[in-house]
């Protein structure tokens, strides 16, 4: 990490303390937690600074990321060492929060790799001094080839900070270290930072849980959010049957399609339901005469349903809650899309 001279109120001015200085030997034998607090204050400057001298700064960047959006344009973000892993993190936020968003390595970018950077995307580039050499040599081609630069600084007074169409201040009164020199605050500030940022342009974005899931297919996150059209039974496998069908046919259907239910239909329109339990039911309160009845007669004709695009964790919250194993799927004028059983919903681990 770099270290700037003369800049201001960050502690890239400071001298390091060393462990050998007999006057000073004290002032390095941090406890953890102390050096956790230091990160803290850190975040809690950061806060201030967001809600104060900040702000307008903080919604200009807020601006220019959704802009290059509705151009189709990306975020690349860039920083060499602490402040590259740094990025790398921002830039991944960004993607799975809506923002298409990359990591540029600064050193590989003047090697060909700023052949990604196209009109119409933001920069975004993290360094603590404000003077790595490696995002300077780019100063030039990232004004000429991007939309706007936006920096993530500790010195505002810095190359980097001045060359920028927005410079966020990630200032530190210290690093979390006791030479005062590892990037430890000043990373934990930029990471904080990006993630406000990533999270401010999610939300004017109208970025919804749905949105999430289909950016997160994969893994426990992913089947949390999968949605009821991804688990839900379709066409040959919906067991259907008519108001006029014959109960001896209406259990042949329940039988043949394994889901304990058959949907009672006109039209592609759902008219009721009969279940397994329905049918015992019928058969405990009227013996053999059931049989003599037709499926209009038995179903359910205010069965339980849910749309296509709800979250499966909710129609399993209704299965549940209910005391049922099956929900019908309706969409618009109560037409039948699908099934979702409660099994299928048990086999991807929403709880």
């Amino acid at each position: 990490m770099e270290c700037a001279e003369g800049s201001g109120g960050s502690c890239y001015h400071l001298e390091p303390m060393s462990p050998t200085d007999p006057g000073k030997r004290d002032a390095v034998r941090f406890e953890p937690a102390a050096l956790v607090r230091t990160e803290a204050a850190a975040l809690e400057a950061l806060a201030e600074r967001l809600e104060g001298t900040m702000a307008e700064d903080f919604g200009r960047a807020v601006e220019l990321v959704l802009r290059c959006g509705g151009s189709n344009g990306r975020v690349v973000v860039t920083g060499m060492g602490k402040s590259g892993i740094i990025a790398q993190k921002i830039a991944a936020t960004l993607s799975s929060t809506g923002s298409p968003a990359l990591f540029l390595h600064p050193a590989e970018a003047v090697h060909g790799d700023v052949g990604v950077l196209m009109p119409g995307d933001v920069v975004i580039a993290l360094s603590a001094s404000g003077e790595t050499e490696e995002i300077l040599r780019l100063l030039a081609t990232l004004k000429r080839k991007g939309d706007a630069l936006v920096s993530f600084c500790c010195n505002p007074d810095s190359t980097l900070a001045q060359a920028s169409d927005v410079a966020l201040d990630c200032g530190v009164e210290r690093e979390a270290c006791g030479l005062n020199l590892a990037p430890t605050a000043s990373t934990t500030a930029m990471l904080a930072l990006g993630d406000a940022l990533a999270i401010a342009v999610s939300l004017r974005k109208g970025f919804r849980a749905e949105d999430f899931a289909e950016l997160h297919p994969g893994g426990k996150l992913g089947k949390r959010l999968a949605k009821v059209r991804d688990l839900m039974h379709t066409g040959e496998d919906i067991p259907v049957v008519a108001p006029k069908t014959a109960m001896t046919d209406v259990i042949y259907e329940m039988s043949s399609k394994k889901l304990g239910i058959a949907t009672v239909q006109e039209g592609g329109r759902l008219c009721g339901v009969i279940s397994d339990g329905d049918l015992r039911r019928l058969l405990e309160h009227e013996g053999g005469a059931a049989l003599s009845k037709t499926a209009g007669e038995a179903m359910n004709a205010q069965p339980k349903t849910i749309g296509a695009n709800e979250l499966a964790a909710k129609a399993l919250a209704i299965l549940e809650e209910q005391k049922i194993t099956s929900l019908i799927v309706v969409a618009a004028e109560q037409r039948v899309e699908g099934v979702v059983h409660l099994h299928d919903l048990w086999g991807v681990e929403l709880i």
